[in-house]
């Protein structure tokens, strides 16, 4: 594996990429020198290699050591292996699948050996010319099929021209298994040709030393039956012995009527099972089985097999049925030794065929010849690997090193973890991502600061769930709920069904952010009110039962006496109440008319301040706790869910984000709704208009507010002037009240 070399003395150039610096990996030297480059300033440090949009074939050629993650030094091994067989690196920033063999430097021993590969793959294609393609490599079956040997250590039947080898490979495939030759036919390796010659001597040994079968045609069928038998008539045996010891435990060790009884009722065939317990003959503490006698059904067909070998017996005892077993040992001993079983399905003529033929050693010496050519093979695989780094390694480094096709503003191609675009709520949400680890993402996806949509897709072309998170940083929330169905498209553009199953709720703009205090008081609002409405008829539902329930009992019963008169209403009971609720108003619209005198006493100007002041109380805080957050929403959180390993802060700023989710824009139209009441008609429109603007302006005219206009105010209350020559009237007209009354009082003449 290689190691980076931190010592740098190339100079590197760098670029603002999402707001932070990064390395510009733009030519050919730069992949080259990657083992330069400082670790710490690498974006990505680790990534898995499946669940991308990119080849997973080539992630597996960059995962030299197969570990299922693409780390630093394995792509600092694989930028120095494609550089030194390049005679210009330069043109993998072409990223086609194809390439000219003499762009391969053929002065490498790495160069050389995938220029001869590549001709001979050009050659077995039948093709001429120089360009050589993914699609040529990519059907290996195709580049061997006219080839007798490939690298593999695998012969097939057109490896060899001999009819036995032929023969012989076919019949080795057909009994002990094959493998699959790089041609895509079925073949076989030394291992396998071994364990068919084997099998040949060993079955025939075997036959040879057959044992004569003691019952003829009948011995496989009367073993089968002895064995099945054998425990059940030792059962007779030891049952029989007992009734001899006690003959009164006959009736219990013979059948039980009972247990008959117990199913008589039933479908007996479908009780086999209980009968088959049952003794497999009659218990009568004689220790035999006349063979004259019916015995238990469950065990007569295997029964009548016994009779039929023990023709010359009349009763079955111990001894004669050890006798019988005997006479199989050493024909089951025989059978039990069979060995080479895997050829027996060819017959013994042609097992006995192939053994003096013996093809072994040719075989074998085709299998030698095939592996000798293993490292010809190996160079053709590396060919596959050239093709596919010359089309998919830049794109890796623009996603590894840096993570410029994320934030690419020309959005030619996007990022290797974006799989596809959500449409939902009239917005197209254009960062998804295949979610791989849903216990990760309910850790972590959180601290991305995204508003972010988790939804479960399924298709009708594959029976796959797929499982995304999309992010909508455009909009407002508007009706997006759990359980809102969506359409998700993936790069290759098929439909999948999609279904909301989770939110993670953080700002999606600063405009989102002004409504959302009021859309908070609003649902408040309406909570409250649902809660008071289901609690009032909750309430009355309960008293209406309790009524229902109590009726009968409040029906008077004949004779008693009519119920008391309610007492009159009392006014003075309720003076105070009265008198309260009239305190309440009074205390109300004073309030009002005093906020009405304030609201008057300002000027226009004033009061649009004071409005603006009072939205900016009430949304100015989550505007700002929402600038604040959009500003630090980073991508990092999602992807280290998906196991990637985030070396650099990716942060999703304003105005990207903007560009991350698409909003539906209509043209500027007058369309007229069909099914709209019909309108005045315009002049009556007008007229309205006029005389509402008359209305507004004679209100603003009273309160003063035309002053600034040079209209005052008719009411006495806005003149200034005439408000103060009231005040010196009346003052005069006080003063002249005094001296009027100290002239009337009477003198006292003394």
């Amino acid at each position: 594996m290689a190691i980076i070399n931190k010592d740098s003395r190339y100079k590197w150039e760098f670029q603002n990429v999402g707001g932070s610096s990064r390395v510009r990996i733009s030519n050919g030297a730069d992949i080259a020198h990657l083992s330069e480059l400082d670790p710490k300033m690498w974006t990505v440090l680790s990534c898995p290699v499946t669940g991308l949009e990119i080849d997973e074939k080539t992630l597996a050629y960059v995962d030299a050591d197969g570990d299922g993650k693409i780390r630093i030094n394995d792509v600092v091994a694989t930028s120095r292996w494609i550089t030194g067989v390049l005679s210009n690196p330069d043109i993998l920033f072409d990223r086609k699948d194809s390439v000219d063999m003499g762009q391969i430097d053929r002065n490498t021993e790495s160069g050389s050996k995938l220029y001869d590969a590549g001709r001979k793959i050009l050659e077995n294609l039948g093709k001429d010319g120089d360009v050589i393609s993914l699609a040529d490599t990519s059907d290996i079956a195709a580049i061997f099929a006219k080839t007798r040997f490939n690298g593999d250590g695998i012969i097939t039947e057109a490896s060899s021209d001999d009819a036995d080898d032929k023969a012989a490979v076919a019949a080795a495939v057909a009994t002990v298994g094959g493998v699959q030759d790089r041609s895509g036919a079925q073949g076989v390796n030394a291992a396998l040709i071994a364990d068919f010659y084997k099998a040949l001597a060993d079955y025939s040994a075997w036959v040879d030393s057959a044992v004569e079968a003691p019952f003829g045609d009948k011995t496989d069928a009367a073993i089968a039956a002895y064995n099945a038998l054998d425990a059940k008539v030792k059962d007779f045996f030891m049952r029989s012995k007992l009734a001899a010891f006690s003959p009164d435990s006959i009736p219990a060790l013979d059948v039980q009527t009972s247990s008959i009884v117990a199913i008589s009722s039933d479908n007996l065939t479908g009780k086999v099972a209980d009968i088959a317990s049952y003794p497999i003959a009659r218990v009568t503490g004689k220790a035999e089985i006349d063979l004259s006698e019916p015995v238990n059904p469950a065990w007569a067909p295997q029964f009548e097999i016994i009779r039929s070998v023990a023709a010359d017996k009349k009763v079955l005892t111990e001894e004669s049925w050890a006798e019988i077993g005997a006479g199989f040992a050493a024909y089951t001993s025989w059978q039990n030794a069979k060995a080479g079983a895997a050829v027996e399905s060819l017959g013994i003529d042609a097992v006995r065929e192939f053994l003096k033929k013996n093809r072994q050693e040719a075989l074998l010496a085709l299998v030698a010849q095939d592996a000798a050519l293993a490292e010809e093979a190996a160079n053709i695989d590396m060919v596959d690997k050239f093709l596919h780094l010359c089309r998919d390694f830049v794109r890796l480094l623009r996603n590894f090193v840096t993570l410029n096709d994320f934030y690419d503003k020309k959005k030619t191609e996007g990022a290797i973890f974006q799989s596809g675009r959500l449409i939902v709520d009239q917005r197209e949400c254009l960062l998804c991502m295949k979610v791989t680890d849903m216990a990760k993402h309910n850790t972590s996806a959180a601290g991305s600061g995204m508003y972010l949509i988790y939804c479960d897709c399924t298709t009708k072309t594959s029976a796959a769930k797929l499982n995304i998170v999309a992010a909508m940083t455009v909009g407002d929330v508007g009706d997006l709920f759990v359980g809102k169905n969506a359409v998700y498209y993936d790069n290759e553009g098929l439909e999948w069904d999609a279904v909301i199953t989770k939110i993670i709720d953080n700002p999606i703009s600063v405009s989102q952010a002004f409504w959302s205090p009021y859309r908070r008081m609003a649902s408040a609002i309406e909570n409250l009110i649902n809660k008071n409405a289901a609690d009032k008829d909750a309430k009355m539902m309960a008293e209406v039962n309790a009524k229902i329930n109590a009726a009968p009992a409040a029906v008077p019963a004949a004779g008693d006496e009519k119920p008391a008169a309610a007492p009159p209403f009392d006014i003075a009971k309720f003076a105070g109440i009265f008198a309260a609720i009239g305190m309440a108003v009074g205390m109300i619209g004073t309030a009002l008319v005093a906020l009405a005198d304030g609201i008057a006493d300002l000027k226009w100007w004033q009061l649009i301040l004071a409005f603006a002041g009072l939205l900016l109380l009430i949304s100015g805080p989550a505007m700002i706790m929402a600038w604040l957050k959009l500003r630090r929403r980073n991508i990092a959180p999602l992807l280290n869910a998906n196991g990637w390993a985030v070396n650099a802060a990716s942060k999703i700023s304003i105005p990207f984000g903007e560009t991350l989710t698409s909003v539906a824009k209509y043209p500027k139209m007058r369309l007229k709704d069909p099914y709209a009441k019909s309108s005045l008609p315009a002049f009556a429109k007008v007229l309205i208009s006029l005389a509402c603007l008359a209305v507004v302006a004679a209100g603003l005219w009273i309160f003063n507010l035309l002053s600034f206009a040079g209209l005052e105010s008719p009411l006495p209350r806005y003149n200034k002037a005439e408000v103060e020559a009231e005040i010196v009237e009346a003052a005069d007209t006080a003063a002249v009240a005094d001296t009027v009354v100290l002239d009337a009082e009477p003198v006292v003449v003394g």
